[in-house]
């Protein structure tokens, strides 16, 4: 082939490679920008799968595009759209390290991520696999969480000493199994392995039963406690939601309709709502 026709199909390429780059759905986010190398500020999310956006895009996976802390979709006004919205410097500097299935210990590994992304705000949801994984007796007892807990936020103190950081409280699991136990969708749902600690045999009035479930309210009560007290000793960069999140009162309505668990993306706005009002960054 002629040195120029190498030449002109090489170029188309390139430009046909540009276009796909461009293309979206209809309706769609713009790309986000790359931020440059060692720019600092932004938004990072520590926590478990509640903060991934597990299951709300229809789909038993991870959907962090309608992340109640992260997120850049539309059907989810996420904190970082909203500090988008005063500072669109931060554009393309929202960061996930959440993992499903994380329990606290997770959290100081979480956060040495963050302190590498040189954030500015950080937000902190975990605790629901601390009480789920397993049975009663494999929770997380109360003075190891938070011995997890203050392990996170010193590496977080200690390496964005002036970063701002909300800790959200574990939302009420037992609300969701007051209202979904006499569905029987949930309850086909539940039965294959969602939060046994709290869900298995949920239709059942077996006085065993029936403590397994005050227990994991009980326990939720003091990982909650126990996020107040290590937000307070933190120090004033530290903001505890005051038990917004525990008390938003979830219906089915704003659950998946796969495992009748995770916040669909109704339900993650909602987290964002209340979120944003208690870290109190809109004042």
């Amino acid at each position: 082939m002629p040195r120029r026709w190498v030449t002109v199909a090489a170029c188309l390429l390139a430009l046909a490679a540009l276009a796909c780059e461009g293309a979206g759905e209809p309706g769609s986010r713009p790309p986000r920008e790359t931020p440059s190398p060692g720019a600092a500020g932004g938004i990072a999310a520590l926590g478990d799968s509640i903060s991934t956006g597990f299951g709300s895009c229809l789909a038993l996976v991870s959907c962090e595009r309608n992340s109640w802390s992260t997120g850049d979709g539309l059907r989810v006004d996420s904190l970082y759209r909203r500090l988008l919205d005063r500072k669109p410097a931060l554009r393309g500097r929202a960061h996930n390290h959440a993992g499903n299935g994380a329990r606290a210990a997770s959290l100081a590994g979480q956060a040495e991520r963050a302190v590498r992304d040189r954030v500015d705000h950080v937000t902190v949801l975990i605790g629901a696999n601390d009480v789920c994984r397993g049975g009663i007796e494999a929770m997380t007892p109360v003075k190891q969480f938070r011995a997890d807990i203050d392990r996170g936020l010193r590496v977080l103190r200690q390496g964005r000493p002036k970063a701002r950081v909300l800790v959200v409280s574990v939302p009420n699991l037992y609300r969701l199994w007051e209202v979904g136990h006499t569905d029987p969708r949930a309850v086909r749902a539940w039965k294959r392995g969602v939060c046994p600690a709290l869900l298995a045999d949920p239709a059942s009035t077996d006085p065993l039963d029936r403590a397994r479930r005050a227990a994991v309210r009980e326990r939720i009560v003091d990982y909650n406690a126990q996020l107040a007290a290590a937000c307070r000793a933190y120090g004033s960069r530290c903001r505890y939601d005051g038990g917004a999140a525990y008390r938003v009162r979830f219906d089915l309505g704003l659950v998946n309709p796969l495992d009748w668990f995770h916040p669909n993306a109704a339900g993650q706005d909602r987290l964002a709502d209340v979120a944003w009002r208690a870290w109190g960054l809109g004042s």
